[in-house]
């Protein structure tokens, strides 16, 4: 699987060959100014809440690409009043299968409010098996003991896990989260885009190397292989 980074907690990864695009929230994103989201390939777009800085540019790309929509009954919703025409709206424990492989839809302890402040139904977080490979993706939450439960539905070959702290778990408990899900290799998201969940990226990487827990940093724009 080919993953690009895309700025905050957006990244693509290409599965059973199609382009599955998470969280976009780029335009608004000073640091993600050179990637245009006009540029990006969406076959699938899956959206782990409704908050701003996860849905922002997911409107003009589902109307650009077509793209399918998979979110919370609340947030697929959403996405159809603003013109996406394939909305799949799922919920905690559902699992469907689609033409690159499957998603589950997994607990995410955190919050969730559309850009128009109505309600955006409950986050979270996604389990994609594609062919013989499957990540989770966490979506914004703390550390949960629901966590354990994922190494029963599938290995997990690697996770992107929100590292930020203060509005998410930090990247201690993101190690934390790693073991409890049984992965060697993490994707670190939701970081450093605002004051408050600025990084010691050094110190990051440490924790998980001493967990011996690979922990990657990808830069804007960079596709990396997992």
């Amino acid at each position: 699987m080919k993953l690009t980074y895309y700025g905050h907690a957006s990244f693509s990864v290409e599965a059973g060959g199609k382009h599955l695009l998470f969280d976009p929230f780029i335009t608004p994103n000073g640091a993600a100014k050179d990637v245009d989201i006009n540029q990006i390939p969406a076959d699938y777009l899956l959206l782990s809440h409704g908050h701003g800085d996860h849905v922002a540019d997911a409107p003009a790309i589902a109307k650009r690409t077509g793209a399918t929509v998979i979110a919370s009954a609340e947030v697929a919703g959403w996405m159809e009043q603003q013109g996406s025409a394939n909305n799949i709206g799922m919920n905690h424990g559902g699992k469907k299968s689609f033409d690159f492989g499957t998603v589950k839809c997994v607990n995410a302890v955190h919050s969730s409010g559309l850009p128009d402040g109505s309600y955006g139904g409950n986050p979270m977080g996604f389990v994609v098996t594609a062919g013989d490979k499957s990540f989770y993706y966490s979506g914004d939450t703390a550390l949960t003991m629901d966590m354990q439960l994922i190494p029963r539905w599938a290995r997990i070959d690697f996770a992107v896990l929100c590292i930020g702290d203060h509005f998410t778990m930090g990247y201690e408990d993101a190690v934390e989260a790693a073991r409890m899900v049984g992965t060697q290799t993490v994707v670190g998201v939701h970081y450093d885009t605002f004051p408050p969940i600025a990084i010691d990226r050094e110190a990051a990487k440490a924790a998980f190397a001493a967990a011996g827990i690979r922990l990657l940093l990808p830069a804007i724009g960079e596709t990396i292989e997992l």
